[in-house]
């Protein structure tokens, strides 16, 4: 199965490369796929890449959706993106 999550950006890193939080839980991605994302922007991230800004407003939507699941599912698809 293909999981893709929205995640904030907490951190910039070196080359091309952020750090996200979903559900606590950090990651570091890689950012060469999507360009003039900063920290606070939510990306949509598949298998430890940002392929696409998305608005906060449908992040919030769907972390709500994941949150209804339980935090056990949420925590086991932050797991799945890399």
């Amino acid at each position: 199965m293909c999981l893709a999550l929205p995640c904030r950006i907490v951190e910039m890193l070196a080359d091309d490369k952020a750090m996200i939080d979903v559900s606590g839980m950090r990651k570091e991605i890689s950012l060469a796929l999507v360009e003039g994302v900063g920290v606070g922007d939510y990306v949509i991230v598949h298998v430890g890449y940002a392929l696409t800004r998305l608005d906060p407003e449908e992040a919030d939507k769907t972390l709500a959706l994941f949150a209804e699941l339980g935090d056990a599912a949420l925590a086991e698809a932050a797991s799945a993106i890399g």
